[in-house]
C-alpha cells in the first residue's frame, strides 16, 4: 500500500497503461476528453518538468492551484505533487501567509489571484482540445503552450511534509465512504464533488477509473452510464 500521491497514480496506471483512466465531459461545451493512464502520466511528467525547470521550484516549496475540477487540473495537481511541493487549493491570503513559487489558475479566478504574491504564474483556459488562451493577463504564462516543450519523464521527489501522506490517507478513506469498490469505474459530477479528493485522489487510491462530468446535462446520464460502463454514480 502506498503512502503518497505520486504512488496512487503509479499503481493505477500500472494495472493497465492503455485503458481509459480518465474520461472528461462538458455538458455545456460538447467536450469529451479521454485520457489513458499512460497519457494521464505523461501530462503530470510534463507538469513536474514544468514546474522544476520553468519555474525553478523546490521541493517544499508553495503551489497554489485555483482551478475547478478538470482532466488538465488533475494533471497539475498530480504534478505538483510528483514534484514534493505543498498544494493549496484555497490560496493562503493575510499577513504572514507564505506565498506561492508557482500559481496555476484559470480566466474566471485571475482578478482575485492576480493581487497576491507570486512567482510564476500560470493560465489554464480549459478550453475544449487542449487549446491555448486566446488572452493573456500582464505577468502571466500559458500553461498549456509552456508544459507541451517539457520532458514526458518525471522521477517523482520523495514528499518532505506531512500533507502527501495526509492526503493518501484521506483518500482511502474518502473512497470507502463514498461506495468506490476496488477497480470500479464511477462517474461524477464535479459540480456536486468538486473537492479533489472526491474526484481524482479517492478514485486513483481505489484503482478506480474515473468518468468526470462537469455541467452535467442529467437527461443525457443514463446513457453515458451505458456507454461508458459507469459501476457507480456519484451525481
Amino acid at each position: 500500500m502506498t503512502n503518497n500521491l505520486a504512488g496512487l497514480l503509479a499503481v493505477a496506471v500500472a494495472a493497465d497503461p492503455t485503458r481509459p483512466l480518465l474520461t472528461w465531459y462538458d455538458d455545456a461545451t460538447g467536450d469529451r476528453t479521454e485520457l489513458s493512464g499512460a497519457t494521464l502520466a505523461n501530462w503530470v511528467a510534463k507538469t513536474a518538468n514544468l514546474v522544476v525547470d520553468g519555474a525553478g521550484v523546490a521541493a517544499g516549496d508553495h503551489a497554489d492551484v485555483v482551478l475547478p475540477a478538470h482532466w488538465q487540473t488533475a494533471g497539475v495537481l498530480l504534478g505538483c505533487w510528483s514534484a514534493a511541493l505543498v498544494v493549496r487549493t484555497a490560496p493562503a491570503a493575510g499577513p504572514g501567509a507564505p506565498a506561492a513559487e508557482v500559481l496555476f489558475a484559470s480566466p474566471p479566478a485571475v482578478p482575485e489571484v492576480d493581487r497576491r504574491p507570486a512567482g510564476e504564474r500560470y493560465l489554464l483556459s480549459l478550453a475544449p482540445m487542449a487549446a491555448p488562451a486566446r488572452e493573456l493577463p500582464p505577468g502571466w504564462t500559458d500553461y498549456i503552450t509552456e508544459v507541451r516543450g517539457h520532458g514526458d519523464h518525471f522521477t517523482p521527489y520523495p514528499a518532505v511534509d506531512r500533507q502527501d501522506a495526509e492526503l493518501a490517507g484521506r483518500a482511502r478513506r474518502r473512497g470507502a465512504e463514498l461506495g468506490i469498490g476496488a477497480g470500479a469505474r464511477v462517474l461524477v459530477d464535479c459540480d456536486r464533488y468538486p473537492d479533489p479528493t472526491d474526484w481524482l485522489l479517492a478514485p486513483l487510491a481505489a484503482e478506480a477509473t474515473m468518468v468526470l462530468c462537469r455541467n452535467l446535462d442529467r437527461q443525457r446520464l443514463d446513457g453515458r452510464v451505458d456507454s461508458e460502463k459507469v459501476d457507480l454514480v456519484l451525481a
